[in-house]
């Protein structure tokens, strides 16, 4: 047992509690990668874009993890927004209107999103129309998106950013590195409350984040069945 840790009893706990921490906010993190990667192949398979699944990096920090998966999200942004860009440029001032008009049917803004696509691919299906119209018209997504993006950027620059995914050997020893006494028990209660705040927030932005996609993939499959 360290001397800080005769001297300060609760530290242990603490590290525990760090440690605790740490795991539930990879495997959030984890399911994140998962959600992305659904989202990802939806796009690619029936928008025609080319964008890279992602995978999380055991060997890296919760930092660069979260890079990773900011860097895909905005290329999602940006996919998004380059479909309404071609709706907006191939649709007459109306038309394109009607894609936003909550009160238009579903289905008739399909038929408008399917016109552009043919144009654009030659040949389009139904399911890219609708793929693109459930992107274009989900306040959920887009917000659940720019949230999700902002706690990652928050949680990579926080006290455990630098923190190895895995939390085995030298990991958790990077915080408290030749940290003793009151010191150490400062630090450790530092980086417990903001992990709890910082996971806390990321739970329930994740959860959103991960349903607003489901609602995508799931029309997809229903379509294609």
């Amino acid at each position: 047992m360290a001397l800080s840790d005769l001297l300060y009893p609760d530290n242990p706990k603490r590290k525990q509690e760090l440690i605790q921490l740490h795991q539930e906010l990879l495997d959030c993190m984890s399911t994140n990668f998962h959600a992305t990667n659904e989202l990802v192949g939806v796009l690619n398979e029936h928008l025609g874009c080319t964008i890279t699944p992602i995978k999380m990096r055991e060997s890296s920090t919760v930092k660069e993890n979260c890079e990773i998966i900011i860097q895909v999200m905005s290329e999602i942004q940006h996919q998004v927004q380059k479909i309404d860009s071609d709706m907006k440029e191939k649709l007459e001032p109306v038309l394109y209107q009607k894609l936003y008009d909550i009160k238009e049917p579903e289905l008739e803004k399909i038929a408008i999103a399917q016109r552009v696509f043919s144009i654009i691919f030659g040949e389009a299906t139904s399911t890219a129309a609708m793929v693109a119209i459930k992107l274009l018209g989900s306040n959920h997504l887009t917000l659940s998106v720019s949230k999700l993006i902002g706690l990652l950027a928050q949680i990579g620059a926080s006290v455990l950013g630098g923190v190895s995914i895995t939390i085995i050997g030298l990991g958790l020893e990077m915080i408290l590195h030749a940290i003793l006494g009151a010191m150490e028990r400062s630090q450790l209660l530092t980086a417990v409350r903001s992990y709890e705040k910082h996971l806390a927030e990321f739970k329930t932005a994740s959860e959103k984040y991960q349903h607003a996609i489901h609602e995508v993939t799931s029309l997809v499959r229903q379509q294609v069945q």
